[in-house]
C-alpha cells in the first residue's frame, strides 16, 4: 500500500492541542495503515489505498476535522517526494550570513510565478526566502516569532495553504520514513 507523510496546520499551537496518541488511534479507526507520529507538531505518516497525495490530504483533512472539531489542514507528500524536498533545500546557498535558522513552509501546490517573484525578492532585516519545489525556505536570522515573513503572509502572498517546520525536522521525518 502507498505510503505519505502528511504535515497537519495549527495542531497543537493556539489551543488547538490534541493528543498525539489519540490522533493516530482516530486515523487507524478511519481505515489508515501504519500510522506514526513523530513530535508534537502534527507530522504523521500512513499507508493509504489512494493513489494521490491529494486525495490523501483531502482525507486526512475530512477524517481530523471532524475528529478535532476544528480545520485541520494537511500537506501531504510521498516519502520519495520528501526526500528530494529536502535535497533541494539542502542545495540551497546560504541566504543570510552568520548562523540563520532554515524553516520551510510546506505548501498544499506550487507557488504561483508572480508569488515566486515575490518571495525571492523578500530583503527584510534577518529575513530572506527562496521558493522550492511545493514550499518556500525560509532563512531566518532572528527569532520565529519576530519574523514579518510569518505562514499568514506566506499563505496571502501565494494563495496556498501552508504549514510551518523547522528543516530540520523535515530532514529528520524524511529520514525516518523514507528508510524502509
Amino acid at each position: 500500500m502507498p505510503r505519505y507523510v502528511a504535515f497537519l496546520r495549527a495542531v497543537n499551537v493556539g489551543g488547538r492541542f490534541v493528543r498525539m496518541a489519540d490522533l493516530r488511534a482516530a486515523l487507524a479507526e478511519a481505515g489508515f495503515g501504519d500510522v506514526e507520529t513523530h513530535i508534537q507538531s502534527g507530522n504523521v505518516h500512513v499507508t493509504s489505498r489512494r493513489r494521490s497525495t491529494t486525495a490523501v490530504a483531502a482525507d486526512l483533512h475530512d477524517v481530523l476535522s471532524a475528529w478535532a472539531g476544528f480545520d485541520v489542514p494537511a500537506i501531504v507528500r510521498t516519502p520519495a517526494g520528501l526526500t528530494a524536498l529536502v535535497d533541494e533545500v539542502d542545495a540551497v546557498p546560504p541566504l543570510l550570513d552568520g548562523s540563520p535558522r532554515r524553516y520551510l513552509a510546506l505548501l498544499d501546490g506550487d507557488v504561483p510565478a508572480e508569488a515566486a517573484s515575490t518571495l525571492e525578492a523578500w530583503d527584510r532585516d534577518g529575513e530572506r526566502a527562496a521558493v522550492v519545489t511545493g514550499g518556500v525556505l525560509a532563512e531566518l536570522g532572528k527569532g520565529f516569532h519576530t519574523t514579518t515573513l510569518t505562514n499568514a503572509r506566506i499563505e496571502r502572498i501565494t494563495g496556498r495553504t501552508s504549514t510551518w517546520r523547522d528543516a530540520e525536522v523535515v530532514r529528520t521525518v524524511a529520514r525516518k520514513w523514507s528508510e524502509r
